[in-house]
């Protein structure tokens, strides 16, 4: 019947194929539909596959979305598995993982998160074996280092959303007190996603204009208070949001999707992405977030920023809280 609406121009020459920018999203939580809702506003990918152990939840949240596809550019939305639907996927996206819990760190979610992962990771392996693996799941740092070493992947092809959300905040912030676009604030949070984690002041910019000037031991104790009080907005931010509503959901769906788009359009960004670290700052085998340029390839090569001698101190023992984690791990 359908057929009968369209009249065929005999002329018309058969499509060039191309092939699609298709992703996976495996975890379909409250982190994972947002990234999901991200993804498909901002056209990201052409195919999008949803995977998750609840059948029915997947199943109700891509038909609630598909609803929508008349207002948005059109994607291929399904349900399914990697080994049935999600072959080839040029991303797979791993929001998958025990929920974090009010008042717990993202490290004690390390032991019930390593064994899910072993288990999934044999079909992304099996079935997406060019893909880049994007890691969202918490405690990013430690899920990102162990799915390089599940994987065997290479290095630039498993990254995790690390400290991208944590730098927005950051600047987030720093804007408010300046009442300025958050986009004219260029200043980092780098090292661990978590309570170890490090602002770098020393390279912090607003419009060209050096935030912080000379060393942070010559501010007065005022300016230091003032600056620290806003770091530990930064820090405490998820545990608050948590406390409050039980998850945190819009604001990393969004950080992922700006990871992403760095990938499928090879934009060249940088981001302060989670990936191994392997000398830089005399920092060996640990997955940490360093400002890093991303394109389709992936994590293509990191900044060496010029920290100062306090805050590549803290750098180090933000390193030493992963790797006593990593030494843990029965990988």
């Amino acid at each position: 019947m359908f057929d009968q609406l369209f009249i065929p121009n005999p002329d018309a020459e058969a499509p060039t194929p191309i092939r699609p920018r298709k992703g996976i999203v495996i975890g379909v939580g409250q982190v994972g539909i947002a990234c999901v809702y991200s993804l498909l506003i901002q056209d990201c990918f052409d195919e999008l596959i949803l995977q998750d152990i609840n059948q029915d939840r997947v199943t109700g949240e891509v038909m609630d979305l598909a609803h929508g596809m008349p207002f948005i550019s059109p994607t291929d939305l399904k349900t399914g598995t990697i080994a049935d639907v999600g072959q080839d996927a040029d991303i797979v996206i791993i929001t998958a993982g025990a929920a974090q819990k009010s008042g717990e760190s993202r490290l004690n979610l390390v032991e019930r998160n390593v064994s899910l992962f072993k288990g999934l990771l044999t079909d992304v392996v099996k079935y997406c074996p060019n893909a880049i693996l994007l890691i969202v799941s918490n405690p990013v740092d430690v899920m990102t280092y162990v799915t390089l070493k599940i994987s065997g992947f290479p290095s630039s092809r498993v990254i995790g959303s690390g400290t991208v959300l944590d730098t927005a905040r950051f600047r987030s912030l720093l804007a408010q007190k300046m009442d300025i676009d958050a986009r004219s604030v260029h200043a980092y949070i780098i090292g661990e996603h978590g309570d170890s984690e490090v602002p770098v002041w020393s390279t912090a910019y607003i419009g060209g204009a050096k935030l912080v000037k000379g060393d942070w031991a010559n501010l007065s104790a005022s300016e230091q208070n003032e600056l620290t009080g806003i770091f530990n907005q930064v820090k405490n931010a998820a545990y608050e949001i948590i406390q409050r509503k039980g998850y945190t959901s819009y604001a990393i769906g969004l950080a992922v999707t700006d990871i992403v788009k760095a990938i499928v359009r090879s934009q060249e960004r940088v981001l302060t992405v989670s990936s191994l670290i392997n000398g830089l700052y005399g920092i060996r085998d640990v997955c940490l977030s360093l400002p890093t340029v991303v394109n389709d390839r992936g994590g293509l090569k990191k900044v060496n920023l010029p920290l100062s001698e306090t805050e590549e101190k803290h750098l180090k023992q933000s390193a030493q809280v992963l790797r006593d984690v990593f030494n843990k791990l029965n990988l």
